[in-house]
């Protein structure tokens, strides 16, 4: 019985494969549709342990609909693969405000406002993971002491010389040029930055150095969308 199943899936199948106008079936187009045979036929081979033995007519029936919803279920997650990515995308960036969401195609990164009222963006800078707080106001990338230093920079050997105002009042900065600064997958390279000088900044900022290289960046609700 088991092999007489596979053969008319595999039947089925191959008669999607070279109809050119059969038109679709549950909004699958034929190559769609035939793809989906072998999966099918794995679910039936795993399913033939449930008729192996002898079992009631009742628990027969039960299995053969858990096997039947199973297929239906991927059917549907294939079917609509596409909107469950963006659907996927939404929830992590839900959850994961600092998350870009990036359409690869239109090269944008989209980014959730955090509870905090902010836009703060996950970034790697010289190939760091450093969290940038996005601020049109400041003219430059400004990177805190210990985020600089996690950038690879040698804190050590900055002259910190730069009058520039913080959150904590006037402090001062040095000027460095950073090698790559990345969000969302958008890449720049050899951008002017600052380095605060040791406890004068808590958190780093997405400046101007950054931001001006973009096509657009724009705030619309609690959406901040950066186009490269």
């Amino acid at each position: 019985m088991l092999f007489v199943g596979v053969a008319l899936l595999v039947a089925v199948g191959l008669a999607l494969l070279v109809s050119a106008d059969a038109g679709s079936w549950l909004g699958l187009t034929q190559m769609q549709f035939g793809q989906l045979i072998p999966l099918v036929i794995l679910a039936i081979i795993f399913a033939a342990g449930a008729f192996s033995r002898r079992q009631k007519f009742s628990t027969i029936i039960a299995n053969f609909g858990v096997w039947a919803g199973l297929f239906v279920v991927v059917l549907i997650g294939y079917t609509y693969r596409e909107d469950l990515k963006d659907l996927a995308a939404r929830v992590v960036g839900e959850l994961s405000p600092t998350t870009a969401i990036v359409d690869s195609e239109n090269g944008t990164a989209t980014f959730r406002r955090g509870l905090d009222g902010h836009f703060t963006v996950a970034s790697t800078v010289n190939g760091a993971r450093i969290p940038l707080l996005f601020d049109t106001g400041a003219s430059a990338v400004v990177l805190s002491y210990r985020d600089a230093a996690q950038a690879g920079i040698d804190v050590r050997d900055l002259s910190f010389t730069l009058p520039v105002m913080t959150a904590n009042g006037t402090g001062r900065a040095a000027l460095v040029k950073l090698d790559r600064v990345e969000v969302g997958g958008i890449a720049r390279r050899d951008v002017r930055a600052f380095v605060a000088e040791d406890g004068a900044l808590q958190g780093s900022l997405l400046g101007m150095t950054f931001l001006e290289t973009l096509s657009r960046y724009s705030v619309a609700g609690d959406k901040l969308e950066l186009a490269d």
